[in-house]
């Protein structure tokens, strides 16, 4: 799959962590559906291990063995590549194995071990752009991935922490990382994530994905990142903010048609 250079824009989604076997499977053959409807491509996206939860009690998943396990099980079943986050630089070389993309997440996306670790994998690395990072700062980050010959790079904005327990989306930040050199993805999820903000748990005012999700796309991004769910109300991680599956097609429909007319646009900005 290629990614940016004025392409057409592609899907990251997934429900926010593996809950079980089947419900990852079930979810992975509706995306999939959803996703040929809408003529957008699809990384298949869920988490083995949440480990950075707001609470000790938070459900994290069945760790990374279970989890690759049941990733590789969607990738050979429905053909399509997976991605995960990694959170070590001892987990990068087993998760390499299965998965087609690394994500490291934001809170670590200038841990050096960790960069280098998944680079040497030679899978792509999709980097969340730090809640407390400035876009040019994403520069220092590239040059530690590329230092290992690995230039399979995305780059995603997820907000900007602002204030306590709160994010905001500059979409500049789009712009500026896009003239780094990489594919730009808008994360629209965690963009309206309230971090902390039940005491024990994030809160999240998932009624602006959508808006924010067709912004992003006429700004001029290179894909969507959405953890979708088939009941978020009752999801184990990040339930306030994920997307219905339910509501995906809809969503899918307007942003590809804004994506045909921003496309023009999307090498010259």
């Amino acid at each position: 799959m290629e990614i940016g250079g004025g392409l057409p824009l592609v899907l990251l989604a997934g429900p926010c962590v593996i809950e079980s076997e089947k419900a990852v499977m079930t979810e992975a053959a509706r995306l999939k559906a959803v996703c040929r409807q809408a003529g957008i491509p699809l990384v298949f996206k869920s988490s083995y291990d949440k480990a950075n939860r707001t609470s000790l009690s938070s459900f994290r998943g069945p760790g990374i063995r279970q989890g690759l396990k049941i990733l590789s099980r969607v990738k050979s079943t429905f053909g399509i590549p997976v991605l995960s986050d990694v959170h070590s630089a001892e987990e990068a070389k087993a998760a390499g194995e299965v998965l087609d993309c690394l994500q490291i997440p934001a809170f670590l996306c200038r841990q050096t071990d960790i960069l280098i670790a998944a680079a040497k994998t030679g899978k792509a690395i999709n980097i969340k752009k730090g809640q407390f990072l400035a876009p040019w700062n994403m520069d220092e980050v590239i040059k530690k991935i590329v230092s290992s010959g690995n230039r399979k790079i995305l780059l995603t904005e997820r907000g900007v922490s602002f204030g306590y327990n709160n994010l905001v989306v500059d979409f500049r930040s789009l712009a500026i990382m896009r003239h780094l050199g990489y594919p730009v993805i808008f994360d629209a999820t965690h963009s309206v994530q309230l971090p902390g903000g039940r005491g024990t748990s994030s809160g999240g005012e998932k009624k602006y994905v959508a808006a924010l999700s067709r912004a992003a796309v006429a700004f001029g991004c290179d894909g969507l990142f959405l953890e979708v769910h088939h009941r978020p109300q009752k999801a184990l991680c990040d339930g306030p903010n994920m997307l219905s599956l339910s509501e995906l097609p809809r969503l899918l429909e307007a942003v590809r048609a804004i994506d045909r007319l921003a496309g023009a646009h999307k090498t010259n900005e």
